[in-house]
């Protein structure tokens, strides 16, 4: 089990970004959330096994198809035994 605090930078709110995030999670069964901040980046916590949470963390590299990631920052924290995926 591992989690990742992924701060994604660029044209990435109102390209469905945070939707399309949510569902990838609940396929890859990765938990945690995923919220817009007000200078215009992503920000989410995805947990879970290893291969399913860098999985989200490969698309997140360039999103859904309208957006635009300029930069990525990709933090390690303890896992918290979250158990649900949800957008904030």
């Amino acid at each position: 089990m591992i989690r990742y605090r992924v701060l994604v930078s660029g044209r990435v709110q109102g390209v469905f970004f945070r939707d399309t995030c949510r569902r990838l999670a609940e396929q890859y069964g990765v938990a945690g959330w995923v919220r817009n901040l007000p200078d215009g980046r992503v920000e989410a916590v995805f947990e879970g096994p290893a291969e399913h949470v860098d999985r989200l963390v490969d698309w997140a590299h360039h999103g859904p198809r309208h957006a635009v990631v300029d930069h990525i920052a990709i933090q390690p924290e303890p896992p918290e035994g979250l158990d649900t995926f949800r957008i904030t």
